[in-house]
């Protein structure tokens, strides 16, 4: 029997060039983007408990489309195009509520929706000739729920399974569905999507940019994001110190101020997960979810324009653990909104220098092969039929 090939580096070897620049500014490429990425994939707008009761509805943009959620009274979830079928006015004009029965009622010419998206009746008098309401419902949009998140589809998406880089299964230990938001933070980034995305898929810039990060996890303060990024790594084949195999600082088992949990771990977590401390799973082009030891971070990304995103994140833990007066949120939250602080920064910074004339793209490194693959995840969904 064949012996396994040995473990190779990670990284580039040869010179790889970068997106054109323009990719990040120009308005004709930013709506190509719109409708060839964000529009034909499964896009993370939410929590489950966000829209748990009956008749509860959230509205969310995804570029310039606008998306109704609403529940109906069997709890199934549905999702439509925020716009009447009369003449197109938005149904809902607030960022979530409660419909005062159960019926969707267009504020402009009062026409009227089951929760189904079935038009009932019209404001008119009498029906035109060849007007029929079957004809009428409201644009429905594909809508998955998966482990107390929801997911929206506009047109076209792939298989569900197929939008995240594990598989669905692999955060199971952590109860996803049973975990509740216990914080949030929202910040607009003066920044193109794919510039938060190239920063999340690469550490070099770790050491200079987030100095607490980089003592908490001493891989990241190399400007490394694995033991193999490194092309000598086999010279610390033996070495088990944190700075070349990855996982945080001895003593520290989470992403906090201290290092230390501010809640009761997670039971089912096997040793490799606590000893990793940070599990990701990324589903693009709109989320990533990372599973700590006690906590769970969950990062979503929305385009508001050709060189602006909405940053949203939201922090999960068990109920008993919000309802444990000895528990210390700030620990946790402090610590990590002040790491997604940072790359927002970086990412604005990076933004501001992209339009110099003589620019036309930069180059990825060896450390940065990860970019690549998202440049070529990208380049695919632009040619997918």
């Amino acid at each position: 029997m064949a012996a396994n090939p040995p473990l190779e580096f990670n990284g580039l070897t040869e010179r790889v060039d970068g997106l054109p620049a323009d990719w990040y500014f120009d308005p004709a490429q930013y709506r190509c983007e719109l409708e060839k990425i964000w529009f034909r994939n499964w896009i993370y707008v939410g929590r489950s408990s966000a829209v748990a009761a009956p008749r509860s509805y959230q509205s969310i943009a995804i570029g310039d489309q606008h998306v109704l959620l609403v529940r109906d009274e069997t709890g199934i979830l549905r999702a439509f195009h925020n716009t009447c079928r009369h003449r197109g006015a938005a149904l809902c004009r607030e960022p979530a509520g409660q419909l005062r029965s159960g019926a969707i009622v267009c504020p402009y010419h009062a026409w009227v929706y089951s929760l189904q998206g079935e038009l009932l009746r019209t404001s008119s008098k009498t029906q035109p000739h060849g007007f029929d309401k079957h004809d009428f419902h409201l644009y429905r949009i594909g809508v998955v729920e998966w482990s107390g998140f929801v997911f929206v589809a506009l047109t076209g998406a792939p298989p569900f399974a197929r939008s995240f880089d594990l598989p669905l299964d692999r955060l199971d230990s952590w109860g996803l569905g049973n975990l509740v938001v216990g914080h949030v933070l929202t910040k607009t980034i003066e920044c193109n999507w794919k510039i938060f995305w190239e920063n999340y898929n690469e550490c070099l810039h770790c050491p200079g940019v987030h100095p607490q990060l980089s003592q908490l996890v001493p891989i990241f303060g190399r400007a490394l994001l694995e033991e193999r990024d490194d092309p000598k790594w086999r010279e610390h084949l033996g070495d088990d110190d944190p700075k070349y195999k990855g996982g945080l600082r001895a003593g520290a088992v989470t992403w906090s101020l201290d290092g230390q949990a501010s809640a009761a771990q997670f039971p089912g977590l096997s040793e490799a997960d606590r000893k990793a401390a940070h599990i990701y799973m990324t589903g693009l082009p709109s989320m990533f979810i990372v599973g700590h030891v006690d906590y769970v971070r969950v990062v979503r990304l929305l385009p508001l324009g050709a060189e602006r995103t909405e940053l949203r994140v939201e922090y999960l833990f068990a109920p008993e653990t919000l309802a444990d007066a000895r528990f210390d949120l700030a620990n946790i939250v402090d610590f990590t909104n002040l790491v997604m602080s940072e790359d927002a920064q970086v990412c604005e910074l990076n933004q501001q220098g992209l339009r110099a004339l003589p620019h036309v793209r930069g180059v990825v490194m060896p450390e940065e092969y990860v970019v690549k693959q998202l440049h070529d995840w990208i380049k695919a969904e632009l040619q997918r039929a």
